[in-house]
């Protein structure tokens, strides 16, 4: 539409109209889990890209790279010009990667690893995940509806797997395709890459990493993060770290509940190596089956369906208020970042 080459301050809202649509969709059991069970499911693309996987080991889609180390697919998040952060670009690539690294039959557990940014403040380091991409957030370059493709496709597919099309996904069905999956935290995970880590089953940080959502400064819901986020830290600690910025450092007290080992900088590779084999070395068919009952203690299908209603409505607000410019002109100062 028109509206897509506007800067976000110029769009007239109409978007807000979709999230009503989807709060409505979500809202009805039945068409609900529809759609959580159709967003599940692999894209077309992942096909092509498994076939191209399992022939070369390697597989490069541009802003996401896929890398088999032993018994492990892992996934690289590859927009090294905006520290590893998430856009409408990077979206196709970053959910395929994840279908890709799901289907694979030739590993056992999945990886998710920022890439080495070349240049900048962090050149050769690797970076998480800096969030949503800020400046294209101003200059109107993510729609509403990347929110919604973002949570209930390549995040909601690392915590319950991949649905198949015939089968419910729901826990009780037991009929997903799944993988653990292990994070591995060098230097920050803000915003977004804070979400995946609740939504992730080990993760390894380095000494001196950090996590942040700073919803408050950008102006919209941190997706998931208000229904998992309580889980780890507590309510008192979730409405800080959501409503008030709080920084929560991988080696302290309150990140160990989100990290399961901070290690030192430059033993990434091989905690990870050794991560792997402690949760296969008992086999994986028993690690899914423990996923499942703990997600489904936790967080079954139906309870995020009903989040997700209330999240779209609430999101296509937060998208098109005046304040969400506001607060990326005084604390990103977004005018003045490139495209």
């Amino acid at each position: 539409m028109a509206e897509a080459e506007l800067r976000q301050s110029e769009k007239d809202g109409c978007e807000i109209d979709q999230g009503i649509l989807f709060n409505q969709f979500l809202a009805d059991p039945e068409c609900g889990l529809h759609l959580c069970h159709a967003m599940l499911l692999p894209r077309p693309e992942s096909a092509e890209a498994l076939a191209k996987f399992l022939r070369d080991g390697r597989l490069d889609l541009g802003f996401a790279r896929v890398e088999r180390q032993g018994k492990a697919a892992v996934l690289l998040l590859a927009n090294k010009r905006f520290l590893n952060s998430e856009d409408n670009s990077t979206q196709p690539a970053t959910e395929i990667a994840a279908d890709v690294c799901i289907l694979d039959s030739q590993s056992e557990v999945a990886v998710l690893r920022g890439d080495v940014v070349p240049d900048g403040k962090y050149a050769g380091r690797r970076v998480y995940n800096a969030g949503i991409n800020l400046t294209h957030l101003y200059y109107g370059k993510i729609p509403f509806l990347w929110f919604l493709v973002r949570d209930l496709g390549f995040v909601n597919k690392m915590l319950r797997g991949l649905a198949k099309p015939e089968v419910s996904p729901d826990e009780v069905s037991g009929e997903s395709i799944e993988k653990l999956w292990i994070s591995a935290v060098e230097t920050f995970a803000i915003g977004g890459g804070c979400q995946i880590l609740l939504a992730t089953d080990f993760n390894v940080a380095e000494r001196g990493a950090y996590l942040t959502l700073p919803a408050r400064k950008e102006g919209i819901i941190p997706a998931m993060a208000n229904l998992r986020l309580a889980r780890f830290v507590g309510d008192r600690i979730a409405r800080q770290a959501i409503m008030y910025e709080r920084r929560i450092e991988c080696d302290s007290d309150v990140g160990r509940m989100i990290c399961d080992e901070v290690i030192e900088p430059g033993a990434m590779d091989e905690t990870i190596a050794r991560v792997i084999d402690r949760l296969t070395g008992s086999g994986v068919v028993g690690s899914i089956g423990n996923r499942r009952a703990l997600r489904f203690a936790a967080e079954p299908l139906d309870t995020f369906r009903r989040y997700a209603a209330l999240y779209a409505r609430e999101q296509a607000y937060c998208h098109f208020s005046p304040a969400l410019i506001a607060n990326l002109e005084l604390y990103w100062n977004a005018q003045n970042r490139r495209a």
